[in-house]
């Protein structure tokens, strides 16, 4: 298990937006991914969100970065399996990946509103091709994030847009520390301070009881999955040390000011279950405001 992983250098030129401003997806039609100079773009850690000093560019917001470049089978999404290709400098598809947090891809799916949030653990077939069940969700734009370590290389994190047909009703998430899920209650407390190195703890507890025999879920008590307001900038972030709960530890440290959109995975009773939050950076302003309910469980991954 890896430990203190850190939110680190998201880049001051980018802008953050309030927690009402998530919607900028549209109900067909992809948005323009970013797309950096494989040439130029240097990445650090994807899981400790350490990003290269040189680029400045925040993990997941780019299509191609240190030659390889992530090529979903189709930028409409209609249902049915995801499939997608990691290619290298020579178009070819990549076969080689190393196992981190006990998967060799981690998927992360979510609406550019910060809605509909899957983290799903692709399988790879022997011509490179990652495929997984993915349900139809409701329709607009998405972004799915694939987080992997090309054997030999550096963790990676790319992103491509996504489209779904359908009615697109943006969501507005309203700031809040508590989420309830599958009768769990998941609770935040601590502040992130923008440019300062901010612990976070996540407490879960299950019709009032403090839960202390939290499973494992791909070698870790808890995941959490931070993504910026605005431009979904991504980071993947593991806990300290610590025992199975009720308390899981994190440290976050974000440069600058905004709001952000928190996803904590963790495992029960044999369930996996994602806890949501929406939180802006500096002092709590009402540390008892609950989440909007939109947490949800499956079963073991």
């Amino acid at each position: 298990m890896r430990t203190a992983t850190k939110l680190t250098a998201y880049g001051a030129a980018l802008v953050l937006v309030t927690a009402g401003a998530w919607a900028t997806g549209t109900a067909v039609g992809p948005l323009g991914s970013a797309v950096a100079d494989p040439g130029t773009a240097a990445h650090g850690d994807a899981h400790s969100g350490t990003v290269a000093e040189a680029t400045g560019l925040p993990p997941g917001l780019s299509t191609t970065e240190q030659g390889l470049t992530l090529r979903p089978a189709a930028t409409t999404h209609t249902g049915g399996p995801f499939a997608f290709t990691i290619t290298g400098p020579d178009g070819a598809p990549v076969t080689a990946f190393d196992v981190e947090h006990e998967k060799r891809m981690h998927l992360v799916v979510v609406r550019r509103d910060g809605s509909a949030f899957r983290h799903v653990h692709p399988e790879m077939a022997p011509d490179g091709t990652w495929t997984v069940p993915l349900e139809r969700p409701a329709g607009g734009s998405y972004r799915a994030f694939a987080d992997f370590v090309p054997t030999g290389g550096e963790p990676v994190t790319l992103g491509v847009d996504v489209s779904v047909p359908g009615e697109f009703v943006p969501v507005e998430h309203a700031p809040g520390r508590t989420a309830q899920v599958g009768g769990y209650t998941v609770t935040l407390d601590g502040d992130l301070v923008a440019g300062q190195a901010s612990p976070v703890t996540l407490t879960v507890a299950r019709d009032g009881v403090p839960v202390t025999d939290l499973e494992p879920y791909l070698g870790a008590y808890g995941h959490l999955v931070a993504l910026r307001g605005g431009d979904l900038a991504y980071l993947h972030v593991h806990p300290e040390d610590g025992p199975a709960g009720p308390g899981i530890g994190f440290v976050a440290e974000v440069p600058s000011a905004g709001t952000y959109r928190l996803f904590l995975d963790f495992s029960h009773g044999g369930v996996v279950r994602t806890a949501e939050f929406t939180v802006p950076t500096g002092p709590s302003t009402g540390a008892g405001a609950e989440s909007e309910p939109h947490s949800h469980e499956e079963g073991p991954r």
